[in-house]
């Protein structure tokens, strides 16, 4: 007894993380219960209704998911359904799913919406507690991760978003670059975050209480981009009726970023290699020098190099802004990050027009990471706005982001072996994106044995 007694605080110990046990069995539920409550605070659920509502209201930490739920005790729609409920509104809590000893395919398929792990019944407790303690021990690593990135983000990154292996390392060069004084040259396709990496290095650099001038360099036309970069005088042109200051003026003590520098004007380029070169101006109009303290970040989709080549883009200048160059990696290559974004931008667009949208379907996550996003980020940004503020269901399904065909379209020509080769081309390049180029996790994922894996990244030509 006395030992009962030093031990039953604990049972009302605030500080235990939570468990929610889902199961229609009573019997099962206080089973588990028992053996399960000196290590947790639980709760428990018999039905999706009450599920949803517990895990609305409650701070739960880890959940057992019995998929064999009322109205469908004997299939697994009820407890796929309750998963997508649970993970919709807490998409980082670990869910364990219970099922049938014979009923390994949904539990797989439970496990690729978002489940944690999944036993078989009968459930044995021991293993369970050793399954709960490494997914709460995960889930607590993943928080402070989150924090962490939370932080840094809001600090440093300026609202990038990503934990993949290829935005760690974008991360680190950023870090390096800013505490010097290099030109930094980012390059990197249409929607790729370009600005906002600039923004990061400007944020982390010593100029960080100077301005950040961003200026497109293929928005404005070339008579007036002369103009905007280095001031004029007062009557210099027609309309010139004050003095004004430029963009590279604006950025003193600062940072200059010239984006799509790959469509400035040769005799542009040559008056940007000067302010690069002698650190000095003269404004449209004007015969004086005046100098100028600032740092260059320029940014490019174009191949600069074959630029050169075609005599479109100066070497000398070329030289000039890479001292560093940066790649903005595209989103296809960012593994989970892919949903990591999708959901940020949903919340803050979702709470923006104040509309009760629970989050995406489990067929809209599927068609986000099978898509190529060829518009990259900015793509995904427009898609989610878009969906949001028209769709009428619950959930955005894939019709509301207009991915209903995430595999790519084709046209009348194209032959059946054509269209299966390009589908099982993006699947395979989707799936290595996902596991970060791990080939027994992608082989799983696709069914398929590691040998027939490598064979089709071989005949697609997939990049691995």
């Amino acid at each position: 007894m006395e030992e009962t007694a030093s031990k039953q605080p604990k049972l009302a110990n605030p500080t235990l993380p939570s468990l929610l046990i889902v199961d229609d069995k009573d019997e099962l539920r206080e089973q588990m219960k028992w053996g399960l409550k000196r290590y947790y605070k639980v709760f428990e659920a018999r039905d999706r209704p009450e599920t949803v509502a517990i895990i609305e209201k409650e701070n739960i930490h880890l959940v057992t998911l019995d998929l064999g739920l009322p109205p469908d005790p004997d299939g697994t729609s009820e407890g796929l359904a309750a998963l997508e409920d649970i993970l919709s509104i807490s998409p980082t809590l670990k869910v364990i799913v219970i099922t049938g000893n014979h009923d390994r395919a949904n539990a797989l398929k439970a496990v690729e919406l978002g489940a944690y792990d999944f036993m078989e019944k009968p459930v044995d407790l021991e293993v369970l507690k050793v399954v709960l303690h490494r997914a709460n021990y995960l889930g607590q690593l993943e928080k402070e991760n989150q924090d962490l990135l939370k932080r840094q983000g809001s600090q440093n990154f300026h609202e990038i978003i990503g934990a993949s292996p290829t935005m760690e390392k974008v991360f680190e060069t950023v870090r390096r670059v800013a505490t010097s004084d290099v030109s930094v040259l980012v390059v990197g396709e249409s929607g790729t975050g370009k600005e906002l990496i600039a923004r990061a290095i400007h944020q982390q650099s010593e100029r960080r209480n100077g301005a950040f001038v961003a200026i497109n360099c293929g928005a404005i036309p070339e008579t007036l981009l002369e103009s905007e970069l280095f001031g004029h005088e007062k009557g210099s042109f027609t309309g010139a009726h004050v003095q004004r200051r430029g963009r590279v003026e604006l950025s003193e003590g600062g940072t200059l970023f010239l984006d799509e520098i790959g469509e400035l004007s040769t005799a542009l380029q040559v008056k940007l290699l000067r302010v690069l070169q002698e650190r000095c101006i003269e404004r449209v109009g004007g015969r004086v020098e005046i100098p100028v303290d600032t740092r260059v970040i320029a940014a490019t989709n174009l191949d600069l190099q074959e630029a050169m080549k075609d005599g479109r883009f100066r070497e000398d200048l070329y030289w000039r802004l890479n001292t560093v160059t940066l790649t903005a990696p595209p989103l296809r290559d960012r593994g989970a990050d892919i949903m990591m974004i999708a959901k940020s931008l949903f919340q803050r667009y979702a709470e923006e027009s104040k509309r009760k949208i629970l989050g995406f379907s489990r067929e809209a996550v599927v068609a986000i990471e099978r898509y190529a996003w060829p518009g990259n980020v900015r793509e995904l940004e427009n898609r989610i706005r878009r969906a949001v503020t028209l769709s009428d269901h619950s959930r955005l399904i894939p019709s509301d982001l207009d991915l209903e065909n995430p595999q790519g379209e084709f046209t009348e020509k194209t032959t059946l072996k054509e269209a299966r080769d390009a589908v099982e081309k993006n699947i395979v390049e989707q799936t290595l994106a996902k596991t970060n180029g791990n080939i027994t996790k992608a082989a799983v994922i696709l069914g398929v044995s590691r040998p027939t894996l490598h064979d089709l990244i071989s005949r697609h030509k997939v990049e691995k």
